[in-house]
């Protein structure tokens, strides 16, 4: 295109470029005229910037007072358009938080997600739900809390197996008093606020107290404790005296780029997240490493006072001032570690490498049976994609159809499909399996969705129709193949097929693993899903029956029986326990189940 340059003003603001009336590519410039005019010069820097160039067929550009206001406003865009050229990460829109249920006369510990937690009751944001799970496991090991539903506690009639391993003190069963119980509470909400320094010096005086009033039954819990957490430090790999802070690191290599954030408070890991981003376009590292971090911090109210970058940022005070406008922060960056924390430092490093290494030596096993497969088939295109089928019911009800995507990438989750099957095609997997096929493939228009082989688990008919089906599309140039099943179900007895007959593989070659893995996925994604609505077809069908039960009570009786056997199985009285059952309603539940 040819671009007006003299429109464009020499003053900090942000750029978007368009293509066909979608936004492409948004950023931000201290000089946008500068920048602006670097796409269209005839030397460009890398692919991306030339696709940028050759995609773009107009212009808008938005001045602003300041780099600050240019950086923020920038970022607003690209969360909001969310353009295919800027590097996109992943916002989970919600945080995990431990959470304290302490409107509960017994409170429990357990993992809540949420925009942002102020109130008391939450401690975190964390990183992430294993991060979560691990803290909770510490506190339970340390303090005894349980992590049970209130339903379950309920209904307890003796301790269960965390008592015996010493992670709960059993208040279900009373096991331990209320008051007793809360001062648990508040040493382990003063764990999670505090160092561990901090809770061993707190222990050992809660000790010497009990010794002193002769509770010595009380002094020796206290001791346990505090054996129990000094063996949890010696089981954590890596020990440092930092108090907060948060440590980016990225790396670049051929056409990805390396993510890696640790999260360090009160001395602790808190968590580690990862990012991998492919073919990624950007100007320098340093918008990589401000995106990354405003992303990060994107309505989060837990920022350290100080952000750790293993490299050294030009910007770094206008990221300082970004921070401080946006989230009234006041933050120090720094690239130098201290030795207490060069532990960490390094293996955030290593892990911002180590996440590229692992998708490309991923790539590469597939890419490899991919190869194979398509020797073995005798295509002369590279297979890009491969649809797998399988139809799951019971004695032909409750029946369902998967479709799983693999790429040279392994398994392509987002693009897995489930179909409902016709009840009056329930039974019949020729006609479910037409039924499916006739759906997707008019899909297929879509070169990014159509495959290049199609695998059903099946056998000479099933190949068969599949055949004929795709035959009569104008998509006949689709490879179709089946696995049937070797004698009594035995692995690396199945026989791979083709409209020319067996095709001869070598057992455990890559491409005869990759069908394997590829069918095995489609079973389980279809027979997970006729199970769901089996239940959810049960649950329905029984309770709706009952006169008297609507939603909210069906709802009360699932929490507390969890499954229709077990509501069954209950006696008259006991139903009645259940908020809103009458002896009428009870007796009908009795007769009807």
């Amino acid at each position: 295109m040819a671009v007006n340059l003299k429109k464009v003003p020499n003053t900090p603001g942000v750029y978007k470029f368009f293509s066909k009336h979608e936004i492409i590519y948004i950023g931000k410039a201290k000089d946008l005229k500068k920048r602006v005019s670097s796409y269209f010069g005839n030397s460009l820097k890398d692919r991306k910037t030339s696709q940028i160039k050759f995609l773009t067929d107009n212009i808008e550009t938005f001045s602003t007072k300041n780099e600050v206001e240019a950086l923020l406003l920038e970022q607003m865009l690209i969360k909001e358009n969310k353009p295919k050229f800027n590097i996109l990460l992943r916002d989970d829109k919600t945080y995990p938080y431990i959470y304290f249920s302490l409107d509960h006369k017994y409170p429990g510990i357990y993992s809540k997600r949420t925009k942002q937690a102020v109130d008391t009751k939450f401690f975190g944001p964390f990183v992430s739900s294993e991060a979560v799970k691990k803290s909770i496991k510490e506190i339970q090991k340390i303090f005894q809390i349980r992590n049970c539903s209130d339903t379950t506690f309920a209904n307890r009639t003796r301790p269960c197996i965390e008592f015996q391993m010493k992670r709960c003190s059993a208040p279900c069963v009373q096991k331990i008093n209320k008051v007793d119980y809360f001062e648990d509470i508040t040493s382990a909400k003063s764990y999670l606020s505090s160092s561990d320094s901090q809770t061993i010096n707190r222990l050992t005086s809660d000790i010497e107290k009990a010794v002193t009033k002769l509770d010595f039954e009380k002094a020796a819990d206290i001791r346990d404790r505090l054996k129990r957490l000094n063996l949890l430090r010696e089981e954590q790999s890596v020990v440092t005296l930092a108090r907060d802070v948060d440590i980016f690191s990225i790396h670049p290599e051929d056409n990805y780029l390396g993510i890696c954030i640790i999260v360090v408070r009160k001395g602790k890991i808190r968590g580690t997240k990862t990012h991998l981003i492919k073919q990624a376009h950007y100007d320098s590292l340093e918008e990589v490493y401000q995106s990354a971090i405003l992303n990060f911090y994107d309505n989060q109210s837990d920022i350290p006072n100080k952000i750790m970058c293993t490299d050294a940022l030009k910007t770094k005070d206008l990221l300082t001032k970004v921070i401080k406008k946006k989230f009234s922060k006041k933050v120090k960056f720094t690239h130098t570690a201290a030795q207490s924390i060069r532990p960490i430092y390094n293996l955030c490093k290593m892990n911002a490498k180590q996440v590229i290494q692992n998708h490309i030596s991923k790539e590469d096993k597939y890419t490899f049976a991919f190869n194979e497969l398509k020797g073995v088939l005798g295509l002369n295109k590279d297979i890009k994609k491969i649809e797998a089928y399988d139809v799951s019911h019971i004695s032909g009800d409750h029946a369902v159809a998967s479709c799983v995507v693999f790429s040279n990438l392994g398994a392509q989750k987002k693009d897995y499909r489930l179909f409902n099957i016709p009840e009056t095609l329930s039974g019949n997997d020729v006609g479910s399996l037409q039924h499916v096929l006739e759906r997707r493939i008019k899909y297929y228009e879509n070169p990014q969705i159509k495959p290049e082989v199609i695998l059903i688990d099946g056998g000479k008919t099933q190949l068969n129709f599949t055949q004929s089906v795709i035959d009569s599309s104008e998509y006949d140039d689709i490879k179709i193949i089946s696995i049937v099943k070797g004698s009594n179900r035995v692995r690396a007895t199945e026989t791979i097929l083709s409209n020319d007959g067996i095709i001869e593989l070598e057992k455990y070659s890559k491409a005869y693993l990759l069908l394997q893995e590829i069918r095995d996925e489609s079973h389980r994604f279809a027979i997970t899903a006729q199970r769901k609505k089996k239940r959810g077809n049960i649950k329905q069908s029984r309770l709706d029956q009952i006169n008297g039960i609507g939603d909210v009570l069906k709802k009360r009786l699932i929490l507390k029986y969890k499954n229709i056997k077990s509501i069954k199985d209950a006696n008259i009285e006991d139903l009645m326990t259940v908020r809103g059952i009458n002896a009428k309603i009870a007796k009908q539940i009795k007769e009807k189940l």
